[in-house]
């Protein structure tokens, strides 16, 4: 056999070689669904508009949001994850159940599920309609995987809601909004067994107030040195409250540590966020899934 002959033969090898390894890369590939409303969206802010081109919203409406900043900060760790999100601005989980289960009914390694922020629009701070359809659709999922991981998001407490006299939580500690918020989550745990964990967005938001990084009263002006979590209408996040969301996701469903993304994370310089406040936020996020464990209790 001639030296060029055998030359080929090591190069088709090779080549077999690198075509299985990237088809194996591929096959590894996770898919991730955000089922949710404007807090998945980023509305408000600059994470609306934030690299559509990296998720598919299978509602057709452009939006890259949170799970768009997800996908960075997956990219930039090294994770291969496709990313998908359906999401209607003030829809609580009851409509998804009721009006999209034909565009998502489908096998899903991951689904991060995100309620209304007042559980019940009819009865806010009750979570029964929440603990329901949490369960409906987490079940819905696991038929059609088994295998699926279904996580439900706690999100933050609003601040319109507690200082306003109008609010639900009026008179409470601007913490108490997002306490009750997790203990509904612990709750859709404790009724369902294919709900994998909570992931706590609004105890992150809680952590950020108490070690002053962020300003817990938006109505008598922002602390100098401190942000602001909230955009201007005091009730959906600002983009530096988004990121924090998006980095607590992040972490708890790697298992990554959200701060090894560093203070030159692309999203973050995307949105306008300081390399300071960059790693304070990570720093919120990676120390309060410590404290929390994100897992089933």
């Amino acid at each position: 056999m001639s030296k060029v002959t055998i030359s080929m033969r090591r190069m088709a090898l090779a080549g077999c070689a690198a075509l299985a390894l990237f088809t194996a890369a591929a096959a590894q590939a996770k898919t991730i669904l955000f089922v949710g409303n404007s807090f998945t969206q980023g509305a408000h802010s600059p994470v609306r508009a934030y690299r559509p081109d990296l998720v598919t919203d299978l509602n057709g409406t452009g939006i890259g949001g949170v799970p768009a900043l997800f996908k960075t900060f997956a990219d930039e760790a090294g994770l291969d994850f496709t990313v998908s999100l359906e999401t209607d601005g003030g829809k609580g989980l009851e409509f998804h159940y009721a009006t999209k289960r034909a565009l998502i009914d489908r096998a899903w390694d991951i689904v991060v599920l995100q309620g209304l922020s007042t559980l019940d629009r009819k009865n806010p701070g009750d979570p029964t309609l929440h603990v329901e359809n949490a369960a409906l659709l987490a079940k819905m999922f696991k038929r059609a995987n088994p295998a699926a991981e279904v996580d439900l998001v706690s999100t933050w407490s609003r601040a319109d809601l507690t200082y306003l006299s109008t609010g639900h939580w009026h008179g409470q500690p601007i913490t108490a909004m997002a306490d009750d918020l997790a203990a509904a989550s612990r709750l859709a745990l404790q009724r369902s067994p294919d709900i994998q964990r909570a992931i706590p967005v609004g105890t992150a938001w809680n952590r950020a107030f108490a070690e002053r990084i962020a300003d817990p009263n938006p109505y008598d002006g922002t602390s100098f040195g401190q942000v602001d979590l909230w955009t201007y209408d005091q009730y959906h996040a600002s983009a530096a409250g988004y990121y924090l969301e998006a980095l607590v996701l992040f972490g708890a469903i790697t298992g990554v540590d959200p701060t090894t993304l560093g203070a030159r994370e692309k999203g973050a310089d995307a949105i306008g966020l300081s390399p300071e406040l960059t790693v304070a936020l990570q720093r919120v996020a990676r120390d309060t899934l410590r404290a929390q464990g994100a897992t089933r209790p």
